[in-house]
């Protein structure tokens, strides 16, 4: 995997700025005829201007709904029980939905799995362009033109003018990408969540998005929350990385530290199991078993029973995340006591 190197202070802009996302301690739940499920526990972070962060983990980890809760997206019945979340300085969880719509394309973009489901295939994408940044800007007609063709040419639609009377299905996945990208960018937030963006596109274009994704992040500085299970698409995208275990976070660090040193063992776990390009090997590393459903979480660390190092407190009591070498993680192995 290509390391991304890691942002310069003065990418981060002044030291005044506040950060274009911070979550702290927020908690999701799910009520249900048979109790209430904690979907997202305790989870805190922090994105500068000008920043990429990854956050990652396997399916179920809670990555989606930490994206959807910091947009006010949460499906019903899923509400957020506890914690903040700011965008650019400002509370938002506590936000009715009309004021929220007024955020989400100002202040907040996002970029989904699926192109398909974020364009509407009875309209044109430059009527949807021109809907999209009239809404949050106020801008004429003309203007909201303008801005959607110069908005197709930055994020490399070639032919604009025609691709502007053009429908979702006339476009590539790929290019539909490209074209939900710029509908994020339409009112020029300072905060992007991009979930799964590069997931059903083949390998070549996810390059091609994750360039367009580190460009635009640096000329604009809008911060980037890149939800994602591929490792390599960290490597090569993001700034820091986040790592998220059945609900909560569980290692957080720069990539280069995070991919070259792993110090929580599900982290390890991750990096173990991708193949290496130079050693041939029989037979690929895994992790054993399975993530926790919901509502059968383990006492203790949720990761115990998949844990190789696991001691008797790990299956008694919750780790913190705490100093682990360069990053920091919630495991009983760093801090000072004995599992």
């Amino acid at each position: 995997m290509m390391l991304r190197s890691a942002i310069s202070p003065e990418n981060l802009g002044t030291a005044t700025a506040p950060p274009v996302l911070e979550v702290s301690n927020l908690t999701v739940e799910f009520p249900t005829r048979h109790g209430t499920l904690t979907a997202i526990d305790d989870v805190s972070m922090r994105i500068e201007p000008g920043e990429i962060l990854g956050v990652v983990g396997e399916s179920g980890a809670g990555k989606s709904i930490t994206g959807l809760a910091v947009l006010g997206l949460l499906e019903t019945p899923g509400r957020i029980a506890g914690g903040e979340i700011h965008v650019a300085g400002h509370r938002v969880d506590t936000l009715s939905e009309d004021e929220l719509t007024k955020v989400r394309g100002s202040e907040m973009g996002a970029i989904f799995q699926d192109p398909l489901t974020a364009l509407n295939p009875l309209f044109s994408i430059g009527a949807q362009l021109v809907e999209t940044i009239r809404l949050h800007t106020g801008l004429s007609k003309e203007g909201a033109r303008d801005r959607a063709l110069h908005l197709l040419r930055e994020v490399g639609i070639p032919a604009p003018e025609e691709r502007l009377k053009q429908f979702p299905h006339q476009f590539s996945g790929g290019m539909r990408q490209r074209v939900v990208i710029a509908l994020a960018l339409a009112a020029e937030p300072g905060l992007i969540i991009a979930d799964e963006p590069t997931t059903a596109l083949d390998v070549s274009i996810q390059a091609q998005i994750t360039t367009l994704l580190r460009r635009l992040c640096k000329e604009h500085r809008t911060g980037i929350m890149l939800v994602t299970h591929d490792m390599g698409v960290i490597a090569e995208t993001a700034d820091r990385v986040a790592v998220m275990y059945s609900g909560r976070m569980v290692e957080t660090g720069r990539v280069e530290d995070v991919i070259h040193d792993p110090q929580h063992p599900y982290t390890k776990g991750l990096m173990a199991a991708i193949p290496s390009l130079h050693d041939r090997v029989e037979i690929l590393t895994q992790i054993d078993g399975s993530m926790p459903r919901l509502n059968t979480r383990p006492a203790g660390c949720a990761f115990n029973p998949r844990c190789s190092v696991a001691g008797p407190r790990c299956r008694l009591d919750r780790p913190e995340m705490v100093a682990a070498g360069r990053n920091r993680a919630a495991c009983f192995l760093h801090d000072g006591g004995t599992q």
